[in-house]
């Protein structure tokens, strides 16, 4: 059986499929991605908490190299095999080198479901993530323009910095480094105890909106579809090698592989829309959100377990 929590993006899916009037107010999702974000921070900072080691500058060397490769390895891929033109391409490309926080979250709900040993930093793979492939991209979409573009680094760097949920991520982790499970656990414990209920109302409005643009999907998009279904596995691979590499705990290890094998859909589409005009935003979300976000979450996570399970 699927982990419960995954139950309710399916009902949002089915909810959505079939017409009919559920829905939830922005202000309600709005509520619960905060509190998301904001627990997954704490979570993280929690564990770092008198844990810090030598060897964590190693794994965010690691993490960011893996950021940086996904995104240059994909664009020639997207060109040659999908037959997308050059800014789909780097559009396809920046959203799969990112990464997805809702990924992120269920992963997180995975190990502890099923006691996997994770360690703290694994929130820092979710924050390091999100820039590289975008900066990537962005880098070689300017390469390939005949004209100056008017794109600047430092607008980029302030709106992923200044983006709430960075902010929250972030200030969650430091707020959660700093005073630990005791200090703080007046106002800890009831985020992280209602952490599983507020990740499945936030998947049960993700399957929502996944099954809205589940409804646009055309058969001449099947290259794209199979793209979705087939690049987390292989991208998940990477994030499998970068955990032996750094001899990560089997909780971590699956976090890991979740990132890479995710694609964003919040972050990206934001900085692709306004950075490459001519990219078509709707085919990413089709791609990242339509299909993608519900394999990870339905099938692939489980997949990604049994992946490490073997290797090790």
């Amino acid at each position: 059986m699927p982990d419960i929590v995954a139950m309710f993006f399916v009902l949002g899916v089915i909810s959505g499929l079939l017409k009919s009037d559920l829905n939830l107010p922005k202000a309600a999702y709005d509520t619960l991605s905060l509190l998301l974000m904001l627990t997954i921070g704490l979570k993280g900072g929690m564990a770092l908490h008198g844990n810090f080691s030598s060897g964590l500058m190693l794994e965010v060397g690691v993490v960011l190299a893996l950021g940086f490769m996904i995104p240059l390895l994909l664009i020639p891929l997207l060109r040659v095999l999908v037959g997308l033109s050059s800014a789909n391409a780097i559009s396809l490309a920046a959203h799969y080198g990112s990464v997805s926080a809702g990924t992120f979250a269920v992963a997180l709900a995975y190990t502890m479901t099923h006691q996997l040993e994770t360690g703290g930093q694994v929130t820092l793979y979710l924050v390091l993530l999100e820039l590289p492939a975008l900066l990537v991209a962005l880098t070689v979409y300017q390469m390939t323009r005949s004209q100056k573009s008017d794109f600047q680094v430092k607008s980029l760097l302030h709106e992923t910095f200044t983006n709430r949920s960075v902010v929250l991520l972030v200030g969650g982790v430091i707020i959660g480094a700093l005073y630990g499970y005791d200090e703080g656990a007046q106002v800890t414990q009831l985020l992280t105890g209602s952490f599983a209920v507020v990740l499945a109302l936030f998947l049960l409005e993700m399957g929502l909106v996944a099954s809205e643009t589940l409804r646009k999907v055309r058969w001449h998009y099947w290259r794209v579809i199979t793209f979705a279904l087939v690049a987390p596995i292989l991208l998940s691979l990477s994030g499998i090698f970068a955990s032996s590499l750094l001899g990560l705990p089997e909780g971590s290890a699956v976090i890991l592989a979740a990132l890479t094998a995710s694609a964003s859909y919040i972050a990206a589409p934001v900085a692709i829309r306004n950075a490459i005009p001519e990219a078509d935003i709707g085919l990413a979300m089709l791609a990242s959100l339509g299909v993608t976000f519900p394999f990870n979450v339905l099938v692939g996570i489980p997949l990604y377990h049994q992946l490490i399970q073997w290797a090790g």
